[in-house]
C-alpha cells in the first residue's frame, strides 16, 4: 500500500533565510504550512556559513587594528598577542548551534511543521521528502510549493588537486589558523575572507582573474580597499592564469603551479562563485525551467513558469542577500495568505556591504550606470577622501582612510548612488539607504543638519 501524503497550503523548500521567512509569515496568517530542510540545521547559508560567522571574524579582525593603535593612544603596554583561533571557533560554533535552536523554536512556535529530510518533486503539486531519521520516503503535497534552497561554492574541479583546497565553508570549519594562506577569487567573499586572514597575521595571497577585484562596484570601492589591502601586506597577483595543478606536499602543505608561480601554502581557499543548490530536486518532474546556469526562473513576485510553484532567494541569483530573500519571502505570503494583492518586493536601490577592512557600502548605481541611463552631461558626481576623528592621534601610516561619492542625476540632481569607504560604512549606509530609497535630492541631503564631529556628515556637506 502506497504512502499516505500528507497535505498542506504551502510547502517551503529549503530552511534558510527566505524560506524561513516566508513559511513563518505564513503560518501566522493560519495557512497550514510545512518547511522542509536537507541540511539537519535551519538558518541556511547566512546563519551557518555566511553573514553571521562572518562577521563575527569581521569583528575580531576590526579589533585587531583598533588594538594595533591603542599604544598610540594612551596605552603603552598594549599589545595584540597571540590569536587562540581554536577559541574563537569553539565560541562561534556554539553560538551558532544556539541560533539553530532558536529558530527551530520560533518555527514550532508559529505552527510550522518542520520537515527534517531531502526533497524532490513528484509533480507540480507534490513532493518526496527522503527523511533524515532513517524513517524512508514520505510525500507531501501543498497547493502552492516554494522553491528556497540557496546556492552552494563552486569548486574548480577540473584543475588536478583541487580538492586539496576549501570553500567559503570549509574557511568556518578550520580547526587551525594558516601561516600562509592563498584566496582565489575577486568577489565580495574572497575579499571579505582575505581582508580577516591577513588581519590575523596570517601570510595572504590574493590570486585575482583581472587587474581589480569587485569588478561589479563602483571603482571607489575596488580602487580604496585593493589600495589598503597592499598597504597592510596582502600579496595581490593580478591577472591570475589558472593553477594547473594543486600538489600536497609531505608536510601536508600545498604548492600551487601555475605558468606564473609556484607557491607553498599552509591552506588554499576557493571563492570563485557559487551555484544553485537544485541537485537531487528533479526540477524536471514538476516542468520547472531553469537557467542554463540552472537558476530558477522567477519574475518579480516569485512566480515561475508553473502556477503552482515560486522560488526566491539565491537560488534564482537576482540579488544573492540574506535580507532580500527574506523580504521577498514576506511579500510572498502577503500576497499569497494575507490580502495583499500587489506585495512583492522592489529588487531596485537595495542597499549592501563588503566587510573588509575598511569596510564598504554601497546603493544604486555606479557612476558609469548613471551616466549610461541619463547621460554624462545629467550626472554630477561628489566625492570627499578623509581621516576620520578617530585617528587625530594615530600616526599616519595607521590611518584607514574614508571616501565617500555621491552620484547625482539630472536638474534635481536625484541621488541615484551611494558608494562609502571607510569605518562605519554599514551603519551609515543602513540610514542613508532609507532617503536614497525615498527619492532624496542632494538639497535634501545638505538641508540635513549635520551631526559634528562624525565621518557622516560629510555627506551632508558635500560641495
Amino acid at each position: 500500500m502506497p504512502p499516505t501524503t500528507k497535505a498542506f497550503d504551502y510547502l517551503v523548500i529549503g530552511g534558510g533565510s527566505g524560506g524561513l521567512a516566508s513559511a513563518r509569515r505564513a503560518a501566522k496568517y493560519g495557512a497550514k504550512v510545512a518547511l522542509v530542510e536537507a541540511s539537519g540545521r535551519l538558518g541556511g547559508t547566512c546563519v551557518n556559513y555566511g553573514c553571521v560567522p562572518k562577521k563575527i571574524m569581521w569583528n575580531i579582525a576590526d579589533l585587531v587594528g583598533k588594538m594595533k593603535t591603542a599604544p598610540q593612544q594612551g596605552f603603552p603596554e598594549s599589545n595584540v598577542g597571540r590569536f587562540d583561533w581554536g577559541l574563537i571557533k569553539k565560541k562561534r560554533d556554539a553560538y551558532i548551534k544556539r541560533l539553530n535552536g532558536i529558530y527551530e523554536r520560533n518555527v514550532d512556535k508559529d505552527g510550522v511543521s518542520y520537515i527534517s529530510g531531502h526533497a524532490s518533486f513528484v509533480s507540480p503539486t507534490e513532493v518526496a521528502v527522503d527523511m533524515l531519521d532513517g524513517s524512508g520516503v514520505q510525500t507531501f503535497s501543498a497547493k502552492h510549493i516554494l522553491i528556497a534552497v540557496g546556492g552552494r561554492p563552486i569548486w574548480p574541479s577540473h584543475i588536478p588537486g583541487a580538492e586539496y583546497g576549501i570553500d567559503s565553508d570549509g574557511f568556518f570549519e578550520l580547526e587551525e589558523q594558516p601561516k600562509k594562506v592563498a584566496v582565489v577569487g575577486a568577489g565580495y567573499i574572497a575579499i571579505e575572507l582575505a581582508g580577516v586572514f591577513a588581519a590575523l597575521g596570517t601570510e595572504t595571497h590574493l590570486f585575482i582573474r583581472q587587474d581589480k577585484f569587485l569588478r561589479r562596484f563602483d571603482p571607489v570601492i575596488s580602487d580604496e580597499i585593493m589600495k589598503y589591502f597592499k598597504h597592510i601586506g596582502i600579496q595581490i597577483h593580478s591577472n591570475y592564469h589558472e593553477f594547473s595543478k594543486v600538489e600536497k606536499l609531505p608536510s601536508s602543505q600545498l604548492r600551487l603551479h601555475n605558468n606564473q608561480i609556484t607557491l607553498d601554502v599552509d591552506s588554499l581557499l576557493w571563492a570563485v562563485g557559487r551555484t544553485p543548490k537544485t541537485e537531487g530536486l528533479r526540477l524536471d518532474q514538476a516542468g520547472v525551467k531553469t537557467l542554463p546556469s540552472g537558476y530558477v526562473i522567477a519574475d518579480e513576485y516569485q512566480r515561475t513558469n508553473v502556477p503552482s510553484i515560486l522560488s526566491l532567494g539565491d537560488v534564482v541569483g537576482k540579488l544573492e542577500l540574506t535580507p532580500v530573500a527574506i523580504a521577498a519571502g514576506r511579500r510572498l505570503s502577503d500576497r499569497l495568505f494575507g490580502g495583499v494583492k500587489d506585495a512583492h518586493l522592489d529588487y531596485v536601490n537595495v542597499p549592501s556591504v563588503v566587510f573588509t577592512h575598511p569596510e564598504a557600502g554601497t546603493i544604486g548605481l555606479t557612476e558609469q550606470e548613471a551616466i549610461d541611463k541619463y547621460g554624462e552631461n545629467q550626472i554630477k558626481v561628489y566625492k570627499s577622501t578623509f581621516r576620520g576623528l578617530n585617528y587625530a592621534l594615530v600616526e599616519e601610516e595607521d590611518k584607514v582612510p574614508t571616501t565617500y561619492k555621491l552620484v547625482c542625476a539630472g536638474p534635481l540632481e536625484k541621488v541615484v548612488g551611494l558608494h562609502l569607504v571607510g569605518d562605519f560604512s554599514a551603519e551609515i549606509l543602513q540610514g542613508f539607504g532609507v532617503a536614497i530609497k525615498m527619492g532624496a535630492t542632494k538639497s535634501d541631503f545638505d538641508n540635513c543638519v549635520a551631526i559634528h564631529p562624525t565621518s557622516a556628515e560629510e555627506l551632508v556637506t558635500l560641495v
